[in-house]
């Protein structure tokens, strides 16, 4: 049953459309491209250099920080897998969301639902990124997170439970991955690995308003543009598949042929045209919205033989670039697919975090040695190396942006960069 609103959540109703330009809201930001041009966010920072705040988090996690009314959340998870060489019970496992301050990083709830009895256990390839891996989206109702066969979990935002959905119990090897997304009332949720399925679920209630089935082997969040025409397409991709739907109805607008193997990497839209990249053995292409029926001829405009297994790329002013999970910095043509440059990170493990655009350089998060600043152009070059000392803990998560500072999360710390 749903609880009357309170004053706080009245005050967001009313405030949700001059605060939205100001909020994070999702993963990969309000858009889903990961980029912040305006922000001027620090170069360099430290343990004490351009460090507004730290936080210690309950639990570890890989997902995001989400930012919504001056508020930051995130999710976790205790109780098991903690330590892969001795993970304990999977009967204590609990899968936390977390709410914080966003001036000082006080928390301020902590809510926690029992893991599903079909939670994998924690070998070392599951608990490599753990089992609070989804981003939390926001709204002026609340906070939605998911947690794999866990399922799909809503908070207002004074933590009160609003409702949970059940998205199915299948488990495949690495675990869950993708990120909801909100559309109109509707929270979109791509359960691919759970069910095959992609929902969507009213906001308010939690019911399910519409499905797409036989959707296979695909950890990424979806993503609603709009075509030049002026259509808006949801659009998944998954294995051998990219396809368009209308995000009010789930009926299929589009489909083509994508992504040779799983896919992991969000898709990336600028000006009505979608580029996709994914696969073991790395692929990348480009697909024009706005089609009806096979488009794989008629829109498809370039596909390439470079790309990455898990992270996503960003668009900046006719160039593509990501990082790859095999610590490769990459830039590309976005016109042609062409590869620019492909560069070396200084790492000696995967990446996780996708790239981030913020103003005029890029942020490369690896897990074991911090965070490279890198400049926007042909040419690869990095500006900064910014490590802080004291915390060893894998650096999973993808940075957010909130005015002009920056939220990263680690296993151990939530931090905030730049001026108190």
């Amino acid at each position: 049953m749903l609880r009357p609103a309170t004053s706080f959540s009245l005050l967001l109703i009313l405030t949700s459309a001059a605060l939205e330009a100001a909020d994070w809201p999702r993963f990969r930001g309000a858009d889903g491209n990961a980029s912040a041009a305006s922000a001027n966010v620090p170069l360099t920072w430290s343990g004490t250099e351009n460090m507004a705040w730290k936080t210690e988090i309950p639990g570890n996690g890989a997902s995001s920080a989400t930012v919504f009314s001056g508020h930051v959340y995130l999710t976790s998870f205790t109780g098991y897998g903690l330590d892969p060489d001795d993970p304990g019970s999977r009967e204590d496992l609990q899968q936390h969301v977390l709410c914080f301050d966003l001036v000082n990083g006080k928390l301020l709830w902590n809510k926690s639902t029992k893991a599903s009895e079909s939670e994998q256990e924690a070998t070392r390839r599951v608990a490599d990124h753990g089992f609070a891996t989804g981003t939390p989206v926001c709204d002026e109702l609340g906070v939605y997170a998911y947690f794999g066969v866990s399922g799909l979990v809503a908070y207002d935002h004074e933590g009160n439970l609003l409702w949970q959905a059940e998205t199915g119990d299948n488990t495949v090897g690495f675990g869950s991955a993708a990120s909801p997304i909100l559309y109109h009332d509707l929270v979109i949720m791509n359960a691919s690995i759970e069910a095959n399925t992609v929902f969507a679920f009213n906001r308010s209630s939690g019911k399910e308003v519409w499905r797409i089935e036989n959707v296979h082997k695909s950890w990424t969040t979806p993503l609603v543009a709009t075509s030049a025409e002026g259509r808006e397409e949801l659009i998944v991709s998954y294995k051998e598949h990219v396809r368009g739907f209308d995000p009010d109805t789930g009926n299929e607008l589009w489909h083509c042929v994508g992504v040779q193997d799983y896919v992991v990497p969000c898709v990336v839209v600028n000006d009505g045209i979608a580029y996709v990249i994914g696969g073991r053995k790395n692929q990348s292409m480009a697909i024009r919205l706005g089609g009806n029926g096979d488009v794989t001829e008629s829109h498809g405009i370039w596909d390439t033989n470079i790309g990455a297994n898990v992270t996503s790329p960003v668009y900046h002013e006719g160039l593509l670039y990501w990082i790859s999970d095999r610590g490769i910095a990459n830039c590309s043509d976005a016109t042609t697919g062409e590869s620019i440059y492909r560069e070396r990170v200084s790492t000696s493990d995967r990446v996780y975090a996708s790239t981030l655009l913020a103003g005029n350089r890029m942020y490369l998060t690896t897990r074991d040695n911090g965070v490279f600043a890198v400049a926007l152009g042909p040419e690869y070059h990095e500006l900064a190396h910014n490590v802080i000392d004291g915390d060893d803990s894998s650096f999973n998560a993808t940075p957010a942006v909130i005015g002009d500072q920056l939220l990263f999360r680690t296993n151990q710390y939530l931090y905030c960069i730049g001026a108190k």
